[in-house]
């Protein structure tokens, strides 16, 4: 395996060469469960879902954790605002965003830690880092002391004076520096409370994950994931964190970042209107044409998500399956990868290209006549798609998908499919072409092949 990533931290593509190759370690940052996800929260879900699939082909045991925040203000906010209990509501949406993912046909994680569970280790961190000199304690707060860390920085690539100006600084008297970052705060009667050596407090966003990794993968991670957007402050701070927990240990060997999602070339924003949730596209898209959209652009590129991207992968999924369905026999029970497409993921995840390489597949599956190498095909078509998370149905179910809303059931469909194939042999076509315009009419498209009528929900 040559697996290369690009890595933030020296900002260009590396051979991937793990601490220990008997347990390899991947965290990405998930959720804040104060409501449900939109797709810009999917993007690095299906990303590395994707990578942990490639990582698994190769390295016996991968250790993946995608952590769920289940304590922030965010969410203090929304369940005062809803008149609902603070876990109430984030068991909900924990509950929403894993039905999302798998709609997304996202394999789960190794490891899923909750903020909640995790408060004693987020307090033993802090306290070493007050004991070394990197934190320290006013008015109830624990901050990071920015200044403390002469590597500060070096992975958004900004100077502190840079940092300042361009973040939105929470001034408060209590600081010694105004960059400096809150690891603990102070909960009033009002509000989810621990107690600590600080008083009844909350942990900070930040050392949420720092916590979390070390006590669940360690010291040193392999791989740590995340939005583009988490680069500064969130992962900057939680490599201050981590690295000064201990002397001369790196937190993470490989940054990996995926870009910003717009909607319709704008950004995704509340006040414009635009956001787009997962749960609410299910409702209209099959979320495996979603899935595909996710992975059509590079994941450190910029996506443009609008119905026209949606179109197109459903159409690009539409022709491999409708491949593998004109291939009647079973695939060869191999477990072959075709070669482009391993190259292509293992070239920094260019899903891109591997997709293309699959649409080469199909175009050679349909142009065979040979049986083996039409099995042998399906088989490497299907193996591939694995890795993206794609290709794992039955092709008559995904064509027929969910029923949508037209009065039409399965065995309704085929009940007229029949009488239209009766109609056929006894030479009235008025009768035919009156059952396909019902069905047509009833958004089902119909395929008339040498086997028999095939039929799908049209999109």
């Amino acid at each position: 395996m040559s697996l290369q990533l690009h890595n933030t931290l020296h900002g260009k593509k590396e051979v991937f060469e793990p601490l220990n190759p008997s347990r390899v370690t991947m965290y990405v940052c998930g959720p804040t469960v104060y409501n449900y996800i939109h797709i810009g929260n999917a993007r690095p879900a299906v990303v590395f879902d994707v990578l942990n699939r490639v990582l698994k082909q190769h390295y016996p045991n991968v250790i993946y954790a995608r952590n769920i925040t289940d304590i922030d203000d965010k969410i203090i906010a929304a369940a005062q605002e809803n008149s609902e209990d603070i876990a109430v509501l984030a068991k909900r949406f924990s509950d929403a965003y894993h039905d999302d993912l798998k709609a997304l046909y996202n394999e789960e994680p190794t490891l899923e830690p909750l903020a909640t569970d995790n408060i004693d280790e987020m307090i033993s961190m802090i306290e070493s880092l007050i004991e070394r000199g990197h934190a320290y304690e006013a008015e109830g707060h624990v901050l990071f002391h920015i200044p403390s860390n002469d590597n500060y920085g070096a992975l958004s690539k900004r100077s502190l004076d840079d940092m300042i100006a361009g973040a939105r600084v929470e001034v408060a008297p209590y600081k010694k520096h105004p960059a400096d970052f809150i690891m603990w705060k102070p909960s009033d009667d009002n509000v989810p409370g621990w107690d600590s050596p600080w008083g009844r407090g909350r942990p900070g966003w930040h050392i949420e994950c720092s916590a979390m990794i070390r006590k669940h993968l360690g010291g040193t991670i392999d791989i740590h994931g995340g939005g583009q957007d988490l680069t500064f402050p969130h992962h900057e701070n939680e490599l201050a964190q981590g690295s000064c927990c201990a002397d001369n240990e790196q937190y993470a060997r490989y940054w990996v970042h995926n870009g910003y999602i717009t909607i319709d070339e704008e950004k995704m924003s509340k006040s414009i209107g635009n956001v787009r949730q997962v749960h609410a596209l299910l409702k209209d898209h099959d979320g495996e044409v979603l899935r595909l959209a996710l992975l059509s652009t590079h994941y450190r590129s910029p996506l443009n998500w609008s119905e026209d991207l949606i179109v197109q992968a459903r159409n690009r999924l539409d022709s491999i399956y409708q491949a593998l369905r004109s291939c009647d026999h079973e695939a060869a029970d191999i477990t072959a990868i075709d070669a482009k497409v391993q190259d292509a993921l293992e070239d920094d995840l260019n899903t891109p290209l591997a997709i293309s390489a699959l649409h080469e597949c199909a175009r050679q599956l349909n142009k065979s006549t040979d049986l083996k190498e039409k099995t042998e095909l399906k088989a490497k078509i299907i193996n591939s798609g694995y890795l993206l998370g794609l290709l794992q149905r039955d092709a008559d179910v995904y064509f027929k998908g969910s029923s949508p809303d037209n009065g039409l059931d399965e065995t309704t469909i085929n009940n007229l499919l029949a009488e239209r194939d009766a109609a056929k042999l006894a030479k009235n076509y008025a009768r035919a072409d009156e059952i396909r315009n019902e069905l047509t009419a009833a958004n089902i498209e119909l395929e008339d092949t040498k086997d028999g009528t095939r039929w799908r929900y049209a999109s």
